[in-house]
């Protein structure tokens, strides 16, 4: 099939292509890019006013498959990311059972192959049950199809057995998602600690939970060789770090997501569990740290760490709900407003960090639409004013805390490998 693309401004961080053309998809590839392209095509979309980019790739997704499907699943979660603009994510794999060896690597990609709207890629535990006390079937687990390892949810404390999944990561040639939490120094936090926590009563987790375990894992790659990616970096020393190992020249990256450069603590003016999520909302000083780092280029990529529960599950206390927030339907929109909306990104800044920069992270053939390359492509409006509404959600869950909230930037299309998977219709007005 054929579908053209008309009178959109094309926005590639691969060719570094920023103007107003026409895409000319066939066979699932990019096959021209150029000024009215005059050709027969089955579809024409028409993208006016409309941002062209290569489809965004979400480096941190809980999918809740296997085990908690009434949260999420393979197949809502890719249509939460198709709605969202995603063609590509990556699936964390602290599912139950735990992604630790082949067999339940086989059972995600099987499943994804059969049912999912975008690409979806899976990383594989780093110890089994994600226990902490030995390694994983890395080997089965790159076998059956992971493009990373990583224990999501915590970090392995044991710095020698980490030490040894690093080794294993530089001989496969994957990347190692690191979750920065020093287990020992959560002291059953479930927020910021700062005067916002003892307002609403609550046990803090302070920036150094993060820091010790960030200064710890750049350390460990610089000795073994391993890519490391910091995940939902979330504190003002976390850049500071990041920046010091690019200067040195370590194969370090760090992501951050929207609620991290969106909100701070004080935004949680109630005990509402839709504000809950790990690494906590930090001040102010951290925030702008957060956003001048992705301004600068030390941090590499923005991630979701979209992370659904039931509406019973956040329904209670700060203090006992679950962490965690969605994040597929809104990253783009919070991205628009926060960040290119004010100035801080440009467009084309925001296709790296959301798609080029991903792809370079994993080392796979997406995030550009040059020629010749697969056809994942997304339609953006930049300029459609709305409030965010859930009730829209495609994910199965909506804990959000940025229910109604007034945003800029709406997808108007998803496209994977050449086929339309999404479509708003008249979406502005």
């Amino acid at each position: 099939m054929a579908i053209l693309i008309k009178n959109g401004r094309v926005i590639d961080p691969g060719t570094k292509r920023d103007q107003k053309a026409d895409v000319l998809i066939e066979n699932g590839r990019i096959k021209e890019i150029g000024s009215q392209i005059k050709t027969t095509a089955e579809r024409v979309m028409d993208a006016a006013d409309c941002f062209v980019m290569p489809g965004f790739i979400d480096l941190h997704v809980h999918l809740r498959d296997p085990g908690f499907e009434y949260k999420e699943t393979v197949e809502t979660g890719s249509r939460a990311a198709a709605r969202g603009g995603f063609t590509t994510i990556m699936a964390m794999p602290n599912t139950k059972p735990v992604v630790d060896n082949g067999d339940v690597v086989r059972y995600v990609l099987n499943k994804a192959e059969d049912v999912a709207l975008c690409n979806v890629l899976q990383a594989g535990a780093i110890t089994r049950g994600q226990r902490g006390e030995e390694l994983a079937d890395i080997e089965g687990m790159v076998d059956a199809g992971i493009c990373a390892i990583s224990e999501d949810g915590k970090s392995v404390m044991n710095a020698q057995l980490y030490r040894e999944a690093m080794m294993l990561a530089v001989k496969y040639d994957i990347p190692v998602m690191a979750h920065c939490e020093d287990i020992n120094l959560v002291n059953k936090g479930v927020m910021n600690e700062d005067e916002n926590a003892v307002r609403l009563g609550m046990p803090g987790i302070t920036n150094t939970v993060e820091d010790v375990i960030v200064a710890r894992d750049i350390l460990l790659a610089r000795e073994t060789g391993a890519r490391l990616h910091l995940c939902h970096c979330s504190t003002r020393d976390s850049v500071k770090m990041v920046r010091r190992a690019k200067e040195a020249g370590l194969p370090v990256t760090g992501e951050v997501c929207p609620h991290h450069f969106t909100l701070t603590s004080e935004d949680i003016r109630e005990d509402d569990a839709n504000y809950k999520m790990n690494p906590p909302l930090r001040t102010r000083e951290d925030v702008d740290a957060l956003i001048a780092g992705l301004k600068e280029g030390v941090m590499d990529v923005i991630a979701t760490d979209h992370a659904p529960h039931s509406e019973k599950e956040k329904s209670g206390s700060i203090r006992n709900a679950p962490f965690g927030i969605v994040g597929l339907e809104t990253a783009a929109a919070l991205t628009m407003t926060e960040l290119v909306d004010k100035g801080i990104l440009t467009p084309m800044q925001m296709a790296e960090k959301m798609s080029y920069n991903p792809a370079r992270v994993l080392g796979i053939d997406r995030g550009t639409l040059e020629i010749g390359n697969v056809a994942d492509v997304v339609i953006f409006d930049p300029e459609e004013e709305y409030c965010i509404d859930t009730a829209e959600f495609h994910s199965k869950s909506r804990n959000t805390p940025f229910q109604g909230r007034k945003v800029k930037g709406r997808v108007r299309a998803t496209i994977l490998a050449g086929e339309v998977v999404y479509e708003k219709e008249n979406s502005r007005g």
